[in-house]
């Protein structure tokens, strides 16, 4: 057993509570993404499970056991950091198996560990190299490779990929999404980056400001956000959200969602805009329109439309999404979903009367 519990677990900093009466389950085995802003507490939850920071009150524990008094190097944990933390004047091989000669480990057994290791993660050819001569996704490799042979129950990463361009980046979640299969080991993640929670986790741990937002599936977090933080965090780029006027209410759609054309057609949400902005993006295109004052993104697979041009953006019922005064997110079974549906139904039937552009709804 790896699972991860915080129990109502406080951390504070010069009597300043960051983190505050925190409760997490980590699943065993899966692979779990802390995602947040700078600064919202991510790294420091990944620290205490660690044990190079602990909480200021509440428990951590690892396999149903309390960890708070347990030494960093007695939690069966392993920790990769930003920075690779790989030791440049000792070979591949010698970093991999530097912590086994701590711990007195058999030479044999050190190379048999050293070799299986570094075959699985690409690194064998490579062992008798120096890091300076391995390119960035290599050395990224040496810092798995030395977790790796610790055999540990739990895999802790922070931000291990942000030093990396951005085509490697992408080769190594790949890469780190077969390790985890390959091992089935508890992985933490860290990072600021939600293409890269969504794209690896099992579960994505969402945090602003030391509290957690939503704890859900990547499918789950990006189509059932919990509340109005959670809808514009999650998905690139972020929802586009403006006013109801009514009850403090705000609405939203994601990009994907809106329809562009240039001649008036049927949906709940419709209005006439202006394209200001048009970016290419291989197999879809990016559009910035603006309409009474609003400006609203659109992601669209068709490249048609061109900058000045006026056009007319439609959302279906279906994708809009509403968010109450406290920003949660109003679920559609709930009757003041329907509510807000005529509303903005209403709304634009009104603007496009007073404009001259009524589109007829049935």
């Amino acid at each position: 057993m790896s699972s991860i519990e915080f129990a109502q677990v406080t951390k504070s900093f010069n009597k300043k509570a960051v983190i505050q009466d925190l409760d997490l389950n980590i699943e065993d085995g899966k692979f779990t993404v802390l995602v947040g802003p700078s600064g919202c507490g991510k790294t420091t939850l990944l620290r205490m499970i660690a044990g190079i920071e602990s909480q200021t009150s509440g428990s951590v524990l690892i396999g149903g056991k309390d960890v708070t008094r347990v030494a960093p190097g007695k939690r069966g944990v392993a920790m990769v950091f930003q920075n690779y933390a790989i030791y440049p004047t000792m070979s591949v091989r010698d970093n991999i198996e530097f912590g086994l000669k701590n711990n007195k480990i058999p030479k044999s057994e050190r190379t048999q560990l050293v070799e299986s290791v570094s075959a699985t993660v690409g690194l064998y050819e490579f062992l008798d190299r120096k890091p300076s001569t391995l390119s960035g996704g290599q050395r990224q490799r040496v810092a798995l490779a030395r977790a790796m042979v610790k055999k540990p129950s739990v895999f802790l990463m922070d931000e291990p990929l942000s030093n990396l361009d951005a085509k490697l980046r992408a080769q190594m979640r790949l890469e780190l999404i077969e390790l985890h299969k390959k091992l089935g080991t508890t992985f933490v993640y860290v990072t600021h980056d939600q293409v890269e929670a969504m794209s690896m986790a099992d579960t994505v741990v969402l945090m602003n400001q030391g509290k957690i937002q939503q704890v859900a599936p990547p499918e789950i977090m990006y189509h059932t956000p919990n509340n109005l933080f959670s809808a514009q965090f999650i998905g690139m780029p972020p929802m586009n959200v403006t006013d109801l006027h009514v009850d403090d209410v705000k609405f939203g759609f994601r990009p994907e969602s809106a329809v562009l054309s240039s001649e008036p057609r049927e949906f709940h949400y419709s209005v006439k805009g202006v394209i200001v902005t048009r970016e290419m993006l291989g197999s879809e295109t990016l559009y910035q329109v603006r309409s009474n004052g609003h400006t609203f993104m659109v992601k669209s697979a068709e490249n048609v439309f061109s900058v000045d041009q006026e056009v007319y953006l439609g959302v279906d019922a279906s994708k809009i999404y509403f968010f109450a005064a406290d920003e949660q997110r109003i679920g559609g079974d709930q009757a003041r979903y329907k509510e807000y549906l005529d509303v903005l139904r209403s709304e634009e039937t009104c603007i496009k009367k007073a404009h001259g552009k009524l589109l007829v709804h049935t």
